[in-house]
């Protein structure tokens, strides 16, 4: 009877917990990889640019001249990391930028 319930808790762990862990995971890797730059969506599907962070706290540029404050925590996805952004640019973009 014991050796029942244990298969059943190890399928259990194997197919529900363990992959919602790594995932969990990941989202925590990801946001503590933001920068600036980064093209992102949040939980209610705003998409936008990270501009600036600061702590737990993120300014996203969702359109020319509007800005908004979020929580690290409502960025749901990141679309494009700010060195792919630079790397589509012509090096003569890059060069008047700096």
């Amino acid at each position: 009877m014991v050796i029942y319930f244990a298969v059943i808790f190890g399928i259990f762990y194997l197919i529900i917990i363990r992959p919602q862990k790594k995932q969990e995971k990941a989202h925590r890797d990801m946001l503590a990889n933001l920068q600036p730059g980064d093209q992102v969506v949040t939980i209610g599907g705003i998409k936008g640019k990270i501009i600036k962070i600061k702590d737990d706290y993120i300014r996203l540029r969702v359109s020319s001249n509007v800005d908004i404050d979020l929580v690290r925590n409502s960025i749901s996805r990141v679309e494009k990391k700010a060195e792919t952004v630079r790397e589509n640019k012509t090096e003569e973009q890059v060069e008047t930028e700096e």
